[in-house]
């Protein structure tokens, strides 16, 4: 009898990103005990780069009151899950998509009076009962939502609407990182605000990741973390309460002896002084990892050891000088960022921000679950 075909073999990749999910809950548990609010986990960017729907899936039983989405399509890729936690819009929403928000019931946030008409008007036209939404207040973003001055009669016009019911309120900090007074200001005026709508609303929010963390809040019942549920602290002091959940990594696919003299990578902007020993690694900015931290002492984990990065990072491959590291070898997994060099670290390094390097990670890096 002849031998069955066997499958294909699948080879292991080469760049992947290790997400933690008990470290996730456990930066929820943080977020929930230093607020002492409801939270409404901020999923949107593909949850920070670590995949919508697996993290909405790992969550929907943590007594999340919302995922806080920026768009229709993040909403809908929950949706596709079968997840029971609400999803809220987080800003201004098409009029092309309301409709479908009416039908899954969502929680639009309303930043104009013609949001609100639209969203009264179409809910009408079905079954449904009032749609519950969340009015937005511009306290200082400059982004959306009602001026403090308009928001007394935009509430008396929205209280007349038959098919909308108001649930919530809601505004953002746009310097809770960074401007200390600016913040402490904006909590007292959005308590102000809300105090002064002679309206009881069911949900009151303000804060993000540095919100939580750095201004307590008494009139508030709800939280926004974003950042921080990913276990990397907008404020340095509180980064160890909580824990990475993303680890990126790769392996070393090459390692050469390059002589004095010898350029590494594009534009030859190194050239070397003496001997090297030069590992090649399989992850460059096609995956994610930023070009910008070329050239700025960056440097990534080789068996415990760091180990610099040499000449600019390129799309698909980084040069590490492993000269210190005798036992290394092709094959060893190097650390690119998480459990011992925060992305923090590497965001500084390149000039950016965490936020940003964690949503940049592209699909074609393979996402590990752990503690599933």
């Amino acid at each position: 009898m002849p031998t069955p075909p066997q499958p294909p073999s699948i080879s292991p990749p080469r760049t992947w990103a290790e997400i933690d999910l008990s470290a996730l809950k456990h930066n929820i548990k943080i977020a929930r005990e230093t607020s002492g609010q409801s939270i409404m986990a901020v999923l949107k960017a593909a949850a920070y780069g670590h995949n919508i729907k697996k993290i909405a899936q790992a969550i929907d039983l943590e007594n999340i009151a919302f995922y806080g989405v920026a768009s229709v399509i993040e909403a809908r890729r929950i949706h596709s899950t079968g997840s029971k936690t609400r999803i809220y819009l987080l800003g201004p929403t098409l009029a092309d998509e309301h409709q479908e928000i009416i039908n899954h019931r969502w929680t639009p946030s309303i930043s104009s009076m013609e949001e609100a008409h639209h969203f009264d008007q179409l809910n009408s036209q079905t079954e449904h009962p009032p749609l519950q939404v969340h009015i937005t207040v511009d306290t200082g973003m400059g982004r959306g939502g009602f001026l403090p001055t308009e928001l007394n009669s935009a509430l008396e016009q929205i209280l007349k609407l038959k098919n909308i019911i108001i649930e919530g309120i809601g505004s953002h900090l746009p310097s809770a990182d960074e401007d200390h007074e600016f913040t402490r200001s904006q909590f007292k005026n959005f308590s102000s605000i809300v105090e002064n709508c002679n309206y009881t609303f069911k949900y009151i929010h303000l804060s993000n990741s540095a919100g939580i963390l750095d201004y307590p809040s008494s009139i508030c019942n709800l939280c926004r973390p974003g950042l921080m549920l990913y276990g990397i602290s907008p404020i340095e002091k509180y980064q160890q309460m909580l824990k990475p959940v993303m680890t990126l990594k790769s392996k070393i696919t090459l390692i050469r002896e390059l002589p004095a003299g010898h350029g590494v990578s594009y534009g030859r902007s190194v050239l070397l002084d003496k001997p090297t020993r030069i590992a090649t690694v399989g992850a460059g900015y096609g995956d994610g990892y930023p070009r910008s931290i070329s050239g700025n002492n960056s440097s990534v984990i080789i068996r415990g050891t760091r180990c610099p990065i040499i000449g600019r990072v390129t799309m698909d491959q980084i040069m590490i000088d492993v000269s210190a590291l005798s036992e290394a070898e092709a094959g060893d997994e190097v650390e690119l960022f998480g459990q011992h060099i925060s992305v923090t670290e590497v965001a500084a390094t390149a000039d950016t921000i965490p936020w940003e390097i964690l949503t940049r990670i592209t699909p074609r890096v393979t996402r590990l679950y752990l503690h599933e």
